[in-house]
């Protein structure tokens, strides 16, 4: 038997597909410590024989990054503050350091053989990696200092790990002894041994740090182990599908999510009365799974289909399905990048057109700074949108005043833009003068009473001469009686007004004598 179970293990790692998902640990415990004020949740997925890590954007479920990384990668985790992943090479026998603010590698730690299991305590100050081969070693490193400072003997062919919300202890799946370690992390030793099922993979604690689940891959048992942590016992054994081989925990601790690996389905376990509550079907040779920290949606990945499978956790269907890299397999804790932390947005927004006649459609954009998550527009004429580039039709004539309100996660704010939009009818001329007579030279005022909110006028003072302002002066240097022509234009049309001998001008020399100029 124990022959047996090693050849399978070299065989399958030479296949680059048992490439197991252990930040299971981090995702149940972890996520739960999230603030509630981040947003956009990234996935980190190891290919296994791509070499590489893909981000996914969860809110789109978009790869929006990938990260080149050592041979074979295999388990992720991420630090609580979501400024670092680290990745197991299994055929570098090290770990790679990413930083998730620009997506790069930036330290590469030596840890034992075929390193596979790994997790971040609480407080991001230890990672711990299981090293599979020829090991039975848990390599301890110090993140301040990216070095091993600590190695602890385990059983044979350690593969999963797991740390408990209060970062006092670290659980190890040993493949080769059918069995889990219990680490006490204040002195780096095994305090415990518990007996579980036929080569267990996958690990996950309870966000309360009560129970532990564990996934026996062994073609025998097919089952998840439930390890009561107060005595260090299983309590319980749960049937599963074939080969189940991740394991994740929801925030609330109510649900348990096991990929079977050999099925193509994801069990759903009742935490609270450890039954199956559903079965998933997902893509091809699922091995990896994890929870968003809003518990909303589960991620599998298929390490013979290279995508990712997109589960609905309220009705446990496949919602999408996210192509990634070849062999993918492990998945770390969903996170948020330092660059996307969410600052209180800044409003802004323009318009186009602003002004034209009844009826009139505009199209609004929205330029908010701060990355807005919710939008609320107000027209101005009683409507209103929450859209983020909304398109609105005014019917009436009138000055209309336009607000923004942009919100996210750390607030909102509103920018406001008086009469930004005018919506016109055809303009009618009209205008007054004064003086309309008098002596030679006489300056006249001119007075645009014109309707229907014009854009430009069109004067002829009758004398020869021309203006474009809106109540221009004038001085007439002859005498005679002369007639005057507004004409006022907008977006709706033009309109001509003409008052004849409307402004009479004589001279001393010749009094109450008119020529009349036309």
């Amino acid at each position: 038997m124990e022959i047996n179970k090693k050849l399978h293990s070299v065989a399958l790692a030479s296949a680059a597909l048992i490439l197991f998902l252990i930040l299971v640990s981090s995702i149940a415990s972890a996520a739960t410590e999230q603030s509630v004020s981040q947003v956009g949740p990234y996935a980190y997925i190891t290919n296994g024989c791509s070499d590489t890590v893909s981000v996914i954007d969860t809110a789109t479920n978009t790869v929006t990054a990938t990260v080149d990384v050592g041979s074979q990668p295999y388990g992720t985790a991420v630090n609580k503050a979501g400024t670092k992943v680290y990745v197991t090479n299994n055929y570098g026998d090290s770990v790679s350091v990413i930083d998730t603010a620009t997506n790069t590698v930036t330290a590469t730690v030596l840890v034992g053989s075929s390193p596979l299991g790994v997790a971040v305590n609480p407080e991001g100050t230890k990672v711990y990696v299981a090293n599979e081969a020829f090991d039975g070693t848990v390599s301890v490193i110090d993140t301040a200092t990216n070095k091993v400072t600590a190695t602890v003997n385990v059983e044979e062919d350690p593969f999963g790990v797991a740390v408990n919300p209060e970062g006092t202890k670290v659980y190890v799946t040993n493949c080769g002894g059918d069995s889990v370690s219990v680490i006490d992390i204040a002195t780096d030793t095994v305090t415990a041994e518990i007996d579980v099922g036929y080569w267990p993979h996958g690990i996950a604690v309870t966000p309360d740090g009560k129970k532990v689940y564990v996934a026996n891959f062994g073609s025998d048992d097919r089952t998840v182990s439930v390890i009561d942590t107060a005595t260090n016992t299983v309590t319980a054994t749960v049937p599963v599908g074939d080969d189940p081989s991740g394991v994740a925990v929801n925030p609330e601790g109510t649900k348990v999510y096991v990929v079977n690996h050999e099925s193509n389905t994801v069990s759903v376990i009742d935490t609270a009365t450890n039954n199956i509550a559903a079965t998933v079907s997902v893509g091809d040779w699922p091995i990896g799974v994890a929870v968003t920290p809003d518990g909303k949606k589960v991620y599998v990945a298929n390490g013979y289909g290279n995508d990712v499978s997109v589960i609905d956790a309220a009705t446990n269907t496949v919602t999408s399905t996210v192509p990634v890299g070849d062999c993918p397999v492990a998945f770390g804790q969903f996170i948020v990048t330092p660059s996307v932390q969410p600052v209180i947005p800044i409003a802004a927004f323009s318009a186009s057109p602003t002004s034209g006649k009844a009826p009139l459609t505009v199209a609004f954009t929205d330029k908010s700074t701060g990355t807005p998550t919710k939008w609320k527009w107000t027209f101005g004429d009683g409507n209103t949108s929450t859209q983020q580039n909304p398109k609105h039709k005014y019917s009436k004539a009138g000055n209309y005043t336009v607000a923004l309100t942009a919100t996210n996660a750390a607030g909102s704010n509103t920018t406001t833009k008086a009469g930004y939009i005018q919506v016109v009818e055809k303009p009618v001329a009209a205008f007054s003068a004064k003086p309309t007579s008098g002596k030679a030279p006489l300056n006249v005022a001119f007075t645009d009473k014109s309707t229907g909110v014009p854009t430009s006028w069109k004067w002829t003072f009758g004398d020869g001469n021309t203006s474009t302002e809106k109540n221009p002066k004038h001085q007439y240097l002859q005498e005679g009686n002369y007639k005057v022509t507004l004409t006022v234009t907008n977006a709706a049309g033009s309109s001509t007004a003409t008052k004849t001998n409307y402004i009479k001008v004589t001279t001393n020399t010749r009094p109450g004598i008119y020529s009349e100029n036309k």
